[in-house]
């Protein structure tokens, strides 16, 4: 399988990126503007699905969302520098950095970003987008793993053996 013609596009025709599905971008824009606009409405206006936030303070509330948002900015901003921050001479799997605990930080930080604004608001509709985004990102993430596949076999399928896709796996020492 070769790069889409517009992965390549979007990332500056760099041989060293293997590319995403077509519909990453538009399907991550979509959800997102969905998310925002149910997550605002329900929650400071509707409060149709909010009724949560009476069991949970908002003093518990707001620090625990911004940890997890803090987490989702320090992710993405690792996961971005490790992949677009240089341009590699020759294309290889990274499994350096957050690539060594996670398969896909981005989209992980994606995930816990969302999830740190709905700790803030508990609102269960806001939580529904919220599972949607989570599917959508197994979607595309597994079909960029067989375009990773494809390219780099054996040393993508170790990398898979010995990197989650998501969580971390914590080891005792």
């Amino acid at each position: 399988m070769a790069d889409p013609a517009g992965a390549r596009q979007r990332h500056g025709d760099r041989d060293d990126l293997t590319g995403e599905h077509a519909f990453t971008d538009v399907g991550q824009l979509v959800l997102a503007i969905l998310f925002v606009g149910i997550w605002i409405a329900d929650s400071f206006f509707l409060t149709i699905t909010t009724f949560l936030n009476l069991y949970l303070p908002l003093a518990v509330r707001i620090p625990a969302g911004g940890v997890l948002l803090v987490l989702a900015w320090l992710l993405s901003r690792a996961s971005h520098r490790a992949i677009f921050g240089e341009a590699r001479d020759e294309p290889q799997v990274v499994r350096t950095g957050v690539f060594s605990f996670v398969r896909h930080p981005m989209y992980l930080s994606e995930i816990l970003l969302y999830l740190g604004v709905l700790v803030m608001s508990l609102s269960l509709m806001a939580g529904a987008v919220w599972l949607v985004t989570i599917g959508f990102l197994y979607f595309i993430a597994r079909k960029e793993e067989r375009l990773l596949l494809a390219r780099f076999g054996d040393a993508y399928s170790a990398y898979m053996h010995d990197v989650p896709m998501w969580f971390p796996r914590i080891r005792m020492r």
